[in-house]
C-alpha cells in the first residue's frame, strides 16, 4: 500500500495494445507510463503509426514483438481478437479522426477500449460508437485524466456532501500560450492536426482544452447544463478553427457558470482552474499546484486542505500514491485513470459486478464533450445565441 492506492492486483498484468502514440507524438509516451505505473498492464501490440514504416521502427523502440507490430488498427484488431493470447485491452491515442473507426474495430473484435479525449470528430460518430459500446458489452474509458486528480475527487465529494449549499456559480477556465503563433506552418506535427477540421473536428480550443474544463465542471458539480452562449475566435490569422473561447453557462436548476479556454495567452502554460461557489462556501483548484484545495466556508477564514494531509476525506485518500507534502501530479492523474479501468477489466474478467467505487470517464460523457464543442460552434455562429446540447444519451 503506498498512501491510499493499492498498486498491484497480484494477478497477470492486462494484456493492452496501443493505436498511435509512435515516434514524434506525445500522448502515446503519457498513456503508457500511465498504464504501467501499478503494474497493471503490459503493452504487447500495437499499430503506433498511420504509417507502416514508422509503425515498425516506434516498435522497435518499445520492443515489441516485431509479430505483434501492426500496418493498421484494422489489421491489430482482427489478429489480436484471434490470438489465445491476445490483447484484452487496447489504448486509442491518435488524432481525433481516427478514435471513432479504430475504436468501432476493437469493440467489434471483443475487447475493452480506452481512448483519449475527444471521444470523436463529430457528434453523429460519437452517438454511433455510444450506441456500439452498449451493444458490445465491452468496457469504454475516456482518459479526461484531470478526473483522477485527489483534490478533484476531494471536492467532488464535498460538494455532493452538501459541503457548499445550493451550487450557484462554477467558473472553469484553462488557458496556453502555445498556438499564439501560427507554428502549424512550421511542420510542429502537434499543432497541425489541432488546427485541421478534418482531423480535429468542429472544434480548436474547445475540442482540446475547453472539453476539459467542461468535463472539469461537470464532474465537481455535478450539475447538469441547460444551455450555453458561446463566443468563439480564430485570433490568427488564416487558422481554420477557434483558438479562444468564451462561453456562458446555465445549468438546470439554476446555476449559472462560465468557461474561458484559450491556447493563445501568453504567459500561461497548463492553467486550468475550477471555482465552485455555493450558498455556504466555495471551492477552488489549480491544476498546476495540484494537491492543494482551497476552501471557504461562508463567514469563517480560507482553509488549505492538503491531498494527504488535513481535511482530506475518503475519496482523495483511495486515489492517494505517496505522504503529504510530495507531489503528485499529471501523470498520476493519468495512472488513477488506468487503475480504475484496470479495476472494472479484471471484474469483467470474471463476469462479476464492477466495484460500486470505480469511477472513470464514460463513452456517455464522451458524446457530451463533442455535443459541448458543436453547441459551442453552433451558438458562436448565431452571434452567442442560447443553445442548448444535442448529447441525446443520458
Amino acid at each position: 500500500m503506498v498512501g491510499g492506492r493499492q498498486t498491484g492486483s497480484g494477478s497477470a498484468p492486462i494484456r493492452y495494445g496501443m493505436v498511435g502514440g509512435g515516434q514524434g507524438a506525445f500522448i502515446g509516451a503519457v498513456h503508457r507510463i500511465a498504464a504501467r505505473m501499478d503494474g497493471e498492464f503490459e503493452l504487447v501490440a500495437g499499430a503506433l503509426s498511420s504509417e507502416p514504416a514508422r509503425a515498425k521502427a516506434s516498435a522497435a523502440d518499445l520492443g515489441l514483438d516485431p509479430a505483434r507490430s501492426y500496418g493498421s488498427f484494422l489489421e491489430m484488431a482482427r489478429a489480436e481478437a484471434k490470438r489465445p493470447d491476445g490483447i484484452e485491452a487496447v489504448a486509442i491515442v491518435t488524432p481525433n479522426n481516427v478514435h471513432y473507426p479504430a475504436a468501432k474495430a476493437f469493440l467489434e473484435a471483443g475487447i475493452h477500449v480506452i481512448c483519449d479525449k475527444p471521444l470523436t470528430s463529430s457528434l453523429a460518430d460519437a452517438k454511433k460508437l455510444a450506441a456500439l459500446v452498449q451493444k458490445s458489452g465491452r468496457l469504454f474509458v475516456l482518459t479526461h485524466n484531470y478526473t483522477g486528480y485527489p483534490m478533484v475527487r476531494q471536492a467532488r465529494e464535498m460538494v455532493a456532501a452538501g459541503k457548499l449549499g445550493q451550487l450557484r456559480l462554477v467558473q472553469a477556465e484553462y488557458p496556453q500560450d502555445w498556438l499564439t503563433e501560427k507554428i502549424e506552418d512550421s511542420g510542429q506535427k502537434q499543432a497541425a492536426w489541432r488546427v485541421d477540421p478534418r482531423q480535429s473536428g468542429a472544434g480548436g480550443s474547445t475540442g482540446d482544452i475547453g472539453t476539459h474544463a467542461y468535463n472539469l465542471a461537470r464532474f465537481v458539480s455535478g450539475l447538469e447544463l441547460d444551455s450555453l452562449s458561446a463566443d468563439l475566435d480564430s485570433f490568427v490569422a488564416g487558422r481554420a478553427l477557434d483558438d479562444n473561447a468564451h462561453i456562458l453557462l446555465r445549468f438546470k436548476g439554476g446555476a449559472k457558470g462560465m468557461i474561458w479556454a484559450s491556447q493563445v495567452a501568453p504567459g500561461h502554460e497548463n492553467g486550468l482552474k475550477l471555482r465552485v461557489y455555493g450558498t455556504r462556501g466555495g471551492l477552488e483548484w489549480v491544476q498546476a499546484d495540484p494537491n492543494y484545495l482551497w476552501y471557504t466556508p461562508f463567514g469563517q477564514p480560507k482553509q488549505l486542505l492538503t491531498r494527504a494531509g488535513a481535511g482530506a476525506g475518503a475519496a482523495a485518500a483511495r486515489v492517494t500514491r505517496v505522504p503529504s507534502g510530495h507531489p503528485e501530479g499529471y501523470l498520476e492523474g493519468f495512472a488513477n485513470i488506468y487503475a480504475e479501468a484496470a479495476r472494472a477489466i479484471r471484474a469483467a474478467r470474471g463476469k462479476g459486478r464492477q466495484p460500486k467505487d470505480v469511477l472513470y470517464p464514460t463513452v456517455e460523457d464522451g458524446v457530451e464533450g463533442v455535443a459541448f464543442v458543436e453547441a459551442c460552434v453552433k451558438s458562436s455562429r448565431k452571434n452567442a445565441a442560447w443553445t442548448r446540447l444535442d448529447a441525446g444519451v443520458r
